[in-house]
């Protein structure tokens, strides 16, 4: 095989180990302590944990769950994984029992690698009973089956890498494919978009994102919380561990975001540190980054990628842009702006459809300023789900070469004159009504400014808009009537708004366990339908 053509995400590790051996390369917290191990040590486990799963029978191309929590074993065998050229399977634990068995069943592993908590739970629920057939144990004895350097299988930019779990929150959980190539592309993109360079310190409160750490030759820093529940995070932890190591990034999802602002901004905390900080996975809320913002240096943003498990990232947008400018449009209902297209990237907006498009044509294309769907094209696109061929037909459109796919991001937006994107809401979410279609975002940021509004949700009822309010702590139910009025006073400003005349409060909305930020809007919709019966 040309040299050329060997692509493996692992192959950063050894490269890193040679430049900064003994450097951090992972630092875990336990409460206020941590343990450390440098490039050199994580490269020789990593090595050594490929010896011994090599020894269990696992091998090239062979579909592995990993069920691992972040630690240095995560990233050890993660490693190890992809020098064997074998395929880690990852779910999000965060989808429930059910949704993982299914997950399990289509993803069809052959080695089932975890804690022991996780084996027990795969004995008790039946996971992958009929496809597994080799057993490990996570732990120091992974690697006893072999000594000294493993010798990298030399995987293609087009050959499996992973196959990536969907968080499931605003559809059926799906397994992304992807290859090393495309690994790779988020590697480079991750140091010529963010200027992530070696010797940086992130603070990585998501395991995937974390493993792109060594490969860009940051020390991962692997806080004391749930990952799974990143809203329930200790917020002193989290400040304790960006200041006791100097954290230079932190990757975020906007729950923690919100949580560790308004703790930092209680308290005078200043994390001075930090050089940028990216939040991903939901909307940020504004006075969010504005929280935020003030506990950083003046001059440093937060950026919020715009992106999926089967596209990350697709877009960029600054912190700064987004306060000084955006943000008052946003809040007249033009959307959120996810900012201009990182290179290489092609952002398109197409005539929305729930059909499946089998191939491409500039005919689907809709001018700047209309709301459509939003498909992108480009080296971190994913090609197709595992096992789920109605799902890839849906999801994907053959580019005209037959090379590339454009994949349709399941949201809706427009372009601007200016080349920039705003993302108006998911596409399921969309609400038809007899004067038209309604698009949630646009509509709820006109409300979501009222001071007593925690936050809104857009659903319908019988091809009527309904407008669900979760109110801020601290309103009484007394209330509610005058803060009604004004809503649908507020609403009528504007022309999209100006036919929503429905309004219900809900005392808690249904949202995702990972980000705590996307509303179950279906949920919400079934709820207002009896509410309104």
């Amino acid at each position: 095989m040309a040299e050329k053509e060997f692509i493996n995400i692992a192959s950063y590790l050894p490269k890193m180990a040679k430049q900064m051996p003994d450097a951090p390369a992972v630092i875990v917290q336990k409460g206020f302590k941590y343990s450390t191990c440098s490039f050199k040590d994580l490269g020789e486990q990593s090595d050594a944990a490929a010896h011994g799963l090599e020894s269990r029978g696992i091998k090239r191309g062979m579909r592995a769950v990993l069920m691992v929590k972040p630690s240095h074993d995560f990233f050890a065998l993660t490693f190890a994984l992809f020098k064997i050229g074998a395929v880690p399977v990852m779910i999000d634990p965060g989808i429930g029992i059910k949704n993982l068995k299914k997950c399990l069943e289509e993803a069809e592993p052959e080695a089932f690698i975890g804690i022991p908590k996780a084996h027990l739970a795969r004995i008790i629920f039946g996971w992958g009973k009929s496809t597994i057939k080799i057993l490990v144990l996570a732990g120091g004895h992974v690697g006893q089956g072999g000594k000294g350097p493993y010798q990298m299988v030399r995987t293609r930019g087009d050959e499996t890498a992973a196959i990536l779990f969907t968080s499931g929150n605003t559809g059926i959980s799906k397994g992304a494919v992807y290859t090393h190539g495309i690994f790779d592309a988020q590697v480079k993109y991750l140091h010529s978009v963010f200027g992530i360079s070696p010797g940086e310190k992130d603070l990585a409160t998501f395991p995937l994102f974390a493993l792109f750490g060594p490969a860009l030759g940051m020390t991962a820093i692997i806080p004391d919380m749930d990952a799974g529940r990143p809203a329930q995070a200790d917020p002193k932890k989290i400040v304790h561990a960006i200041r006791t190591f100097n954290a230079t990034n932190m990757f975020a999802s906007p729950a923690l975001i919100s949580k560790v602002g308004r703790y930092g901004q209680e308290r005078g905390i200043k994390l001075f540190s930090l050089k940028r900080v990216l939040s991903a996975g939901a909307p940020a809320r504004p006075d969010d980054l504005e929280r935020f913002s003030k506990i950083l240096t003046p001059g440093v943003e937060i950026f919020t990628p715009y992106g999926a498990t089967e596209a990350l990232p697709v877009s960029n947008i600054g912190s700064r842009t987004i306060l000084t400018e955006t943000r008052k449009q946003t809040e007249q209902g033009k959307g959120n702006c996810v900012g201009r297209p990182v290179p290489g990237m092609e952002i398109k907006i197409i005539k929305t459809t729930d059909d499946p498009i089998s191939s491409w044509s500039d005919g689907l294309l809709l001018p700047a300023g209309e709301i459509g769907e939003i498909a992108v094209k480009g080296p971190v696109v994913t090609r197709c789900y595992y096992n789920r061929e109605e799902a890839t037909a849906l999801a994907k459109i053959p580019a005209s070469n037959n090379k590339e796919v454009y994949h349709r991001m399941g949201d809706v937006g427009y372009l601007d004159e200016s080349g920039r994107v705003w993302f108006c809401g998911r596409k399921s979410h969309r609400v038809e009504t007899g004067q038209g279609t309604l698009f949630t975002l646009p509509c709820e940021a006109v409300f979501n400014v009222h001071p007593s509004v925690f936050r809104t949700a857009l659903v319908g009822v019988e091809k009527e808009p309904v407008l669900c309010v979760e109110l801020e702590n601290g309103v009484s139910p007394g209330e509610r009537e005058k803060i009604r009025a004004e809503l649908i006073a507020q609403g009528a400003a504007y022309p999209h708004t100006s036919k929503i005349k429905t309004v219900l409060f809900h005392p808690s909305f249904p949202v995702d366990i990972r980000h705590n930020a996307k509303i179950h809007r279906e949920k919400l919709a079934l709820w207002a339908e009896r509410k309104l019966s």
